[in-house]
């Protein structure tokens, strides 16, 4: 670096963005994928003279030995995150919060008649100031003797401020209920300032998540907790660890609302998934012994279809493969008219030895029983009556595991046994709510009996309990291209897309219906053809 800071060259530039990178990581648990390195070396063009620093290496220097509450660490994760939000915002969210969990903890705490409200990385105010709203107008809370807390957290201290002084813009409105916006705001010129009984229930403070401090964190604190699109910054590792603490301090039956796109799926076991209101969300179980010390299990407000029946024996119904092979030869003519020259029809073509052996390699779990390879490589090789007579013939230990009970989910289903394979995922969504592969077979299910809804619902779940499963989305494309929804099936697709490249041979070959990576791609490109924009 030169003495105004200015790179000297661009692979020491690099090496410091590197280095700035690193040490968010390790100091503030803060993880950036690889496209903001120009951003990180933006930074270090400003941030070194903005710290009174003559060059880049004496601000690296400083960044390693400063304590966390050092205000240029906080300076740099302020730059670093996105501070968007407005009242009400994804409002089935802040509807399952009256309608769900104030319900229930206002019930809970009948006797003490007190309720304490997270919200952690709150920014200018707007989401705790919404809390603060729809609590005061629940009509279990609506009697005015109940102490009603909500406290909002930022590192960044400047939208502290802005919070605290409670005035907004018609902007930050935009998404405000009219009953709201005409009960809690006054015009004052421009601006709009929020009443102040509401702002009375809101403590702010400054604060990093990652900071330590058992006397904030103190065990069963909070009986509700917002913390969106916080986490998705965070390392694994500092995810983990923030997520504890937030477990920590929610009481027995509390709630934890993270933002759309994230999920606690290998982060922790000490909550169990809700689906209420076309939102995902968590709670805390209520008493030992529950789903939350194991891994969870199905809380009971997750919608299930009943129970679907199956085909009579003398008419089976098409299989799953059969499905896809028809839309197979629909998308073929399609792409015959669009591009002849890249009309040759799908292929099914079986896996090579060599592959089903990779596969079952990377199938095999450790937690699953050994007995269990011989079953996978007889579905790869779509020999599914006879990978249902193994499994039969094992020991019962080894049948009941988890993983067997979904091997034979999934035999059945190819068999269109729709019936016998619903009920075995049933069975494992009693024992683990969080069984994408098991939400995926029952959307499966419910699709072949009739009932798009509940295989919409079920796709939809697979997919968010985990994010890298293509085939649910492959499935949503379907449903929303044959109910008439382009625009849900174009983005389905689109991410069905860029799962598949990146998907698990051996999930593929289990899920995929007898259809490679290859083949499944050029369908899902195809439909994007078919609804009217390419891939």
């Amino acid at each position: 670096m030169t003495e105004t800071g200015a790179p000297d060259s661009d692979g020491r530039d690099s090496d410091a963005a590197e280095r700035l990178r690193d040490i968010l990581a390790r100091r503030l648990g803060m993880a950036f994928a690889d496209e903001r390195r120009d951003r990180f070396a933006d930074l270090l063009s400003t941030r070194p003279w903005a710290a009174g620093c003559p060059d880049a290496g004496t601000y690296l220097a400083l960044l390693e030995r400063a304590p966390p509450d050092h205000p240029e660490l906080r300076a740099l994760a302020e730059r670093l995150t996105v501070n968007e939000t407005y009242f009400f915002r994804h409002i089935d969210q802040i509807t399952a919060f009256s309608e769900v969990a104030l319900t229930e903890r206002a019930r809970s705490s009948a006797g003490s008649r007190r309720l304490r409200i997270l919200s952690a990385g709150c920014s200018s105010g707007e989401e705790p100031y919404s809390l603060a709203m729809a609590a005061r107008i629940h009509p279990l809370l609506a009697g005015g003797d109940w102490d009603i807390a909500v406290t909002g957290l930022d590192i960044d201290s400047a939208q502290i401020a802005r919070a605290r002084h409670g005035v907004y813009s018609e902007w930050a409105l935009r998404a405000t209920p009219e009953d709201q916006r005409a009960r809690h705001f006054r015009n004052v010129g421009r601006a709009l300032h929020l009443d102040p009984r509401i702002r009375a229930m809101v403590a702010f403070e400054t604060r990093n998540l990652m900071d330590e401090d058992p006397a904030f964190w103190a065990e069963h604190r909070f009986d509700i907790i917002f913390c969106r699109n916080v986490l998705m910054y965070f390392t694994v590792p500092a995810m983990r660890a923030v997520v504890g603490r937030l477990a920590r301090s929610l009481a027995p039956g509390g709630f934890l609302f993270l933002g759309a796109a994230e999920t606690l799926r290998g982060i922790s076991g000490d909550f169990d998934l809700c689906h209420t209101h076309d939102s995902f969300y968590y709670r805390r179980p209520a008493a030992p012994g529950g789903a939350g010390g194991a891994g969870g299990g199905c809380p009971p407000d997750l919608p299930l279809p009943p129970a679907v029946a199956g085909p009579p024996p003398c008419e089976p119904a098409p299989s799953w493969p059969d499905e896809i092979a028809k839309a197979s030869d629909r998308i073929t003519a399609l792409l015959a008219a669009l591009a002849p020259h890249e009309a040759e029809p799908p292929e099914r073509p079986a896996p090579s030895p060599a592959g089903v052996a990779a596969a079952d390699a990377l199938a095999a779990r450790p937690a699953a029983p050994r007995q269990l390879e011989a079953v996978r490589s007889l579905l790869h090789r779509e020999r599914h009556h006879d990978a249902v007579r193994a499994l039969d013939a094992l020991p019962p230990d080894v049948r009941d595991h988890p993983d067997a009970q979904l091997l034979l989910a999934v035999a059945l289903t190819q068999r269109s046994a729709v019936r016998p394979a619903g009920e075995v995922c049933r069975r494992l969504l009693a024992q683990d709510g969080r069984n994408a592969g098991a939400h995926y077979l029952i959307a499966l299910c419910a699709d072949h009996d009739g009932d798009p809804a509940a295989a919409w619902e079920h796709a939809r779940t697979a997919a968010y309990l985990d994010p890298g499963f293509a085939m649910p989305h492959v499935h949503m494309g379907r449903l929303a291209r044959a109910g008439r929804r382009p625009d849900a099936a174009r983005r389905a697709f689109r991410q069905a897309i860029t799962l598949l490249e990146r998907e698990d041979a051996s999930r593929i070959l289990l899920f995929g219906g007898g259809f490679n990576r290859e083949t499944l791609l050029r369908l899902c490109r195809a439909e994007l053809l078919a609804t009217g924009r390419p891939a």
